[in-house]
């Protein structure tokens, strides 16, 4: 990372219907997330808001019972891709599983995507852990949790490789001599390994970044070692400062032994901010959002984020203990351990989950989310955040008017960018090829 007086970088976690479950409902909000002008409009409030990302998640399961927005959705790449058209400066991220696809497919979508943005791409490395997404991909069940962050390990080497198969220049397009390629400029990458066998080279030449940016979120042991070892942005789930500060410390540490510097990698948690001109007039607006839940909808939110059965047990009494671990651990820990510190019951956890699906939800006037937000900031528990507004625009909008000033007056956030690339946004630098030589493409 460049050195630089250091400030916030901010991404906004884009759901068309808000991210909380009863977010379509608020007067004037969206209530679609299949239509593109309110994207569109997203985007531009994004930009305006001079922030670094627009962020596109993904599941691959339909459940009637689920978040909105999970159950009619673009596929994120496809709609980044026309993103790239209708804005100018705004890095692009888009979720894309290991689980359910191949190295050479991907490489070559988000080399396009850069492409097409001028280095704006980015790629969510998630290994999946729904189990009814398995059933759509020819499967039973998904692969045991190691297993799976085994697979997205060298998923993850594989890809890079075949971004680094081309060097810088490698189209000449002479028409003089006829030579439309250097072909010492691209190599095979003849890998072969525990998942994956890929001849390569991908057949697209260096993208502006040099790679994407690779943005990671697990929070289990292998999920932290991936992403202190390939993230270039991770998306942290928190909900108080001290442990906040405890899981950045921890991640930054881990770097070192790949070689890396902290700088090197920016940690984003997600926040849900809710805004009001008064304290009283903020907590109004969350009491009319979370006035709208049911216990079906709340039940089937904190089961799919906890990764475990709750039925069955009172509402009023408290949380039960998560089972021997089967699928993810970020959010069964964070939310687990919250409740246990706060002395919630099952519905408390209920209303925690299912205003921003285990985020921090942040409640105040702008002035005092502003502080919030220096308060993490400066004391090293965030290198930005991840706004997951509760409904759209209108919710984003106050953010962007309201609390992104108050940072800017105070030296803590960018008043423009200064560069094209989302990699400059991050102050990241282009990456270029580092494998040792293959074989020139053609050779015997």
């Amino acid at each position: 990372m460049r050195a630089t007086n250091r400030q916030m970088h901010m991404g906004v976690f884009v759901l068309g219907t808000g991210n909380h479950t009863a977010g379509w409902r608020y007067e004037g909000a969206a209530a679609s997330h299949i239509d593109l002008p309110v994207i569109q409009q997203i985007a531009a409030i994004a930009e305006r808001g001079k922030f670094d990302l627009l962020f596109i998640s993904d599941a691959m399961a339909m459940d009637p019972t689920d978040h909105p927005s999970f159950m009619c959705r673009f596929e994120p790449t496809s709609l980044i891709s026309v993103l790239s058209a209708l804005t100018t400066h705004i890095g692009l991220g888009a979720t894309v599983s290991t689980s359910f696809t191949e190295p050479f497919n991907v490489a070559r979508l988000f080399s396009s995507i850069d492409h097409l943005s001028g280095g704006r791409a980015a790629w969510n490395v998630v290994t999946s852990s729904n189990p009814k997404a398995a059933l759509n991909f020819n499967r039973e069940e998904h692969l045991e949790h190691e297993l799976r962050y085994q697979r997205a390990n060298e998923f993850v080497d594989v890809v890079r490789g075949l971004w680094d198969c081309w060097d810088d220049g490698a189209i000449v397009a002479d028409k003089a001599t006829g030579r439309f390629i250097d072909e010492s400029k691209v190599r095979t990458l003849d890998h072969k390994g525990q998942f994956f066998q890929v001849r390569g080279p991908v057949n697209i030449a260096r993208s502006p970044q040099g790679h994407p940016v690779i943005i990671q979120a697990g929070g289990s042991p292998s999920g932290l070692a991936l992403a202190a070892r390939t993230a270039d942005v991770v998306f942290s789930v928190v909900q108080d400062l001290d442990s906040a500060k405890r899981a950045y410390a921890d991640l930054k540490g881990r770097m070192a032994q790949y070689g890396r510097s902290p700088n090197e990698l920016a940690v984003l948690p997600g926040v849900m901010p809710i805004i009001g001109a008064t304290e009283d007039e903020a907590r109004e607006k969350l009491s009319t959002l979370q006035a709208w839940l049911t216990p079906t909808n709340a039940a089937t939110l904190v089961a799919s984020r906890i990764g475990y059965d709750v039925s069955g047990h009172p509402l009023d009494g408290p949380v039960p203990p998560p089972p021997p671990f089967q699928g993810s651990r970020t959010f069964s820990t964070v939310l687990y351990e919250t409740a246990r510190r706060e002395n919630m019951t099952l519905r408390d956890l209920y209303n925690l989950t299912a205003a921003a699906r285990g985020h921090w939800v942040l409640c105040g006037t702008p002035e005092s989310i502003a502080d919030s937000l220096e308060e993490w900031f400066t004391g090293m528990a965030a290198d930005g955040f991840n706004i997951l507004p509760p409904y759209f625009p209108g919710a984003f909008t106050d953010f962007v008017d309201l609390v992104v000033p108050i940072l800017q007056r105070r030296g803590l956030y960018r008043l423009d960018y200064q560069g094209q690339t989302l990699r400059d946004h991050l102050g990241l630098d282009r990456v270029t090829a580092m494998v040792p030589r293959r074989k020139a493409v053609g050779d015997g």
